[in-house]
């Protein structure tokens, strides 16, 4: 789906908006012109219910807007939507997401390019409001695309950028951003809305094509085919998933060209990196503390950086094994956690030490489990990470350790 797009002009000036994430997500809602969402409480993703529900009775926008009884239903009826041509919108958080986990899964099954969050939160039990990536990770050998926002304003990026990569018929997938819960979902910073006419020219109308369920067009939807083509219909979302890479790429460019924004890779955010010797590596809101330790560390002579990874799904290993075979070390700092995994280390962890394998000189890769349940990565900590981190350089075997990182005796 390949879009002209031209450089911005003077007169698509964007206005500035004080915005939590969820507040920017309905205003991506708005700009996308969204035909129909589907709402079920729950926090921390239940305000963009609200600020989409503010929008439409302000007059600012129309969007059909079912309240389901449950994250189930609500699931489905976008699945349901988008199969017969809307564009849809749909988030959830935590436990509700598990509780819609049949139609998630159904959802990548089926290539519907729906668009939703995760406010992501701990699961029951015991239970906790604040930021854990365990339940939007549980869907990603599924065949969701995944990205991870780290501010308000990368939020809605992310989110026009969804509709744009799920909905290119290259890929047809679904996508589910993930926001960390009240860091990002319930915190406000300023946020630039570009105007409809901007949005309009990176963003087309959606158009399932011969996959539309109509009765004019008559298609089976949801078959089951058993043994007979169950392979060659998962080798197809293997090869759409493949393609992501490249669809994701082809947008963030125009996305830049536009509106200005989004780094140099679509994939990864560096910070402090040119002469870095060691490097954190994570995704979400953690950058911000960690950014603030970095600071200090140079000022004391210390040469560390920080490496942020913006789509889990597709995993960009290409990007991720050019950037991190830099480096002396590298500590990876998960906010999940992965039981009986190898080294017992979390999930990103694992995914990075796959990805630098083949590399004949590859960095110490050192992980860590931190901020569970929306606990802060105080600056202690953050240092604890670094000195860790930088103490396994040069020996391999001192990277088979998963460290818990501010964990009371």
């Amino acid at each position: 789906m390949a879009v002209e797009v031209k450089p911005r002009e003077s007169s698509d000036v964007e206005t500035e908006q004080l915005a939590t994430g969820c507040e920017a997500i309905a205003e991506a809602i708005r700009l996308a012109d969204v035909d129909v969402m589907a709402a079920y409480p729950i926090r921390p993703y239940d305000g963009v219910m609200q600020a989409a529900a503010k929008l439409i009775a302000n007059g600012k926008m129309d969007v059909e807007y079912i309240v389901a009884d449950g994250e189930h239903s609500q699931f489905e009826i976008v699945k349901h939507a988008c199969a017969v041509g809307s564009r849809v919108f749909v988030g959830s958080s935590g436990v509700g997401w598990f509780y819609a986990f049949e139609a998630i899964a159904v959802t990548a099954g089926l290539r519907l390019p729906v668009v939703a969050i995760c406010g992501n939160r701990a699961l029951d039990d015991p239970g906790a409001f604040g930021t854990e990536h365990n339940d939007s990770l549980a869907v990603r050998d599924l065949g969701w695309l995944l990205p991870w926002a780290e501010t308000a304003q990368e939020a809605m990026d992310l989110a026009l950028m969804a509709w744009r990569v799920g909905e290119d018929k290259r890929v047809s997938l679904p996508v589910a951003i993930g926001l960390d819960g009240a860091f990002l979902t319930h915190s406000q910073q300023i946020v630039k809305i570009p105007t409809q006419a901007a949005v309009d020219k990176f963003l087309p109308k959606f158009d399932l094509g011969d996959r539309l369920l109509h009765p004019d067009n008559p298609i089976t939807i949801a078959p089951q085919v058993d043994q007979d083509w169950l392979m060659e219909i998962r080798m197809q979302n293997d090869q759409a998933m493949r393609k992501a890479h490249d669809v994701i790429a082809e947008a963030h460019g125009d996305f830049k060209k536009l509106f200005g924004r989004g780094g140099d890779s679509p994939f990864l955010d560096e910070y402090m990196t040119d002469d870095a010797e060691y490097v954190v590596f994570g995704q979400g809101t953690l950058a911000l503390p960690m950014k603030v330790a970095i600071r200090r560390l140079r000022k004391e002579g210390h040469k560390v950086g920080l490496v942020r990874l913006k789509w889990f799904r597709p995993f960009p290993t290409r990007e991720i094994v050019k950037s991190l075979s830099r480096f002396k070390a590298v500590g990876i700092i998960d906010r999940d956690y992965s039981f009986g995994s190898p080294y017992y280390g979390g999930v990103l962890y694992n995914e990075v030490r796959s990805a630098l394998y083949s590399l004949e000189k590859r960095p110490t890769i050192v992980g860590f489990i931190a901020g569970l349940g929306g606990r802060e990565i105080e600056q202690p900590m953050a240092t604890e990470i670094f000195e860790k981190t930088k103490a396994a350089a040069g020996d391999i075997k001192s990277g088979d350790i998963c460290h818990w990182i501010g964990v009371r005796a």
